[in-house]
């Protein structure tokens, strides 16, 4: 049953940005903490950023860090991704998840909603 709906992938240009949404299909998830997934063909799904319920704490991963922003909206009830200067290597599948309580994980195994993806393309 999918809880969140994710939208903002397309095909995009080295160098370029998207905007990434989540947003609750059914439940509100403003009392949740959020993340964002990745996962390339032939690749496990990885963490790509996060944020804690109160939009206070966030953690990025490595390979995004500098280039990717995660943000709520007022309500945090929405998740955000925000991707500037996008590489090939960021082609992927982008999932959007909460988890119950206030604090991230990046562990995805801690995630019990997830979104059905939504497709980011970064030719070079």
């Amino acid at each position: 049953q999918v809880q969140l709906v994710e939208s903002g992938g397309g095909l995009v240009q080295a160098g370029d940005s998207l905007r990434l949404s989540c947003a609750p299909s059914r439940r509100t998830f403003s009392n949740y903490a959020m993340a964002w997934f990745r996962q390339a063909p032939g690749n496990e799904r990885e963490i790509v950023a996060a944020i804690s319920r109160s939009g206070d704490d966030t953690y990025y991963a490595d390979a995004v860090k500098g280039r990717f922003t995660i943000s709520r909206g007022n309500a945090k009830n929405t998740v955000y991704l925000q991707m500037n200067s996008l590489k090939p290597e960021d082609t992927a599948v982008y999932y959007c998840a909460a988890t119950s309580g206030s604090r991230y994980y990046t562990n995805l195994n801690e995630y019990a909603y997830w979104g059905q993806g939504t497709q980011v393309t970064v030719s070079s």
